[in-house]
């Protein structure tokens, strides 16, 4: 599956019960990759990686994907138990349009079952599906976030509506000043390239300039470099 269509901006937050059936998920960083996703969704390891997953519940492929334009920066933190180095998180900014989180971030929305998103959201709460209840989703869909817990992407976040379903995401609960950078390594730089090209289009040169621009990754990346990985590495899934 690729992206298709214009790149899409999520439009005002939908009523609570559009929930019910399915939702976006806005994916961003190394789940951008569809060969990545479907760790998540179908179960395995994907190569370079270093753990696998269970999978979802419901095995089934995505419904449909768009590409997005999200509100907000991505930047590095933390080190990867998959990967090793920085995993990519999500700050929204605070919208006043003059702050260093603001700008937009490219993202990859992927129309799940409501069911499959909580699989994901699990998954990357190290988490096995199904081995407890639920989150309820009621509340993030009511007030556009939600704390699951203290810990990585514990933070559900509605970012806005698409074709009148919620666009849901999952971030720390830290905003990028805070949080306590770390550089990505080659291997997660490959996966996100490879979601970046496959939901937008970019060339190498365009995802290496802002892959290492990225908090984080600016200072230990430059562009030259993480192109040097990039045009080394094979495409997902070979």
């Amino acid at each position: 599956m690729t992206a298709t269509g214009g790149v899409r901006r999520p439009g005002p937050r939908p009523r609570p019960g559009a929930a019910a059936g399915r939702v976006w998920y806005a994916a961003y960083a190394s789940n951008m990759s569809l060969a990545r996703l479907n760790c998540y969704l179908a179960g395995g390891r994907l190569p370079g990686g270093d753990r696998d997953h269970p999978g979802s519940r419901d095995r089934r492929p995505p419904a449909a994907d768009v590409p997005l334009l999200l509100p907000g920066r991505l930047h590095f933190a933390l080190e990867s138990s998959v990967w090793g180095g920085g995993m990519g998180f999500y700050d929204p900014g605070d919208g006043d349009g003059d702050g260093d989180d603001d700008g937009e971030m490219p993202a990859r929305g992927y129309l799940l079952t409501t069911g499959q998103f909580l699989d994901v959201l699990a998954q990357e709460r190290r988490r096995t599906p199904g081995d407890g209840p639920d989150p309820d989703l009621r509340a993030v869909l009511a007030d556009g976030r939600a704390l699951l817990g203290p810990d990585r992407y514990e933070t559900v976040l509605c970012v806005g509506g698409l074709a009148g379903r919620p666009v849901l995401t999952f971030t720390a609960p830290w905003r990028r000043a805070e949080a306590p950078l770390n550089a990505p390594t080659a291997a997660y730089l490959r996966v996100l390239a490879a979601g970046l090209r496959e939901a937008h289009g970019w060339d190498t040169a365009r995802s290496a300039a802002y892959l290492s621009s990225r908090p984080g990754a600016a200072g230990a990346w430059s562009a030259d470099g993480v192109a040097r990985v990039l045009a080394a590495s094979r495409p997902l899934g070979e």
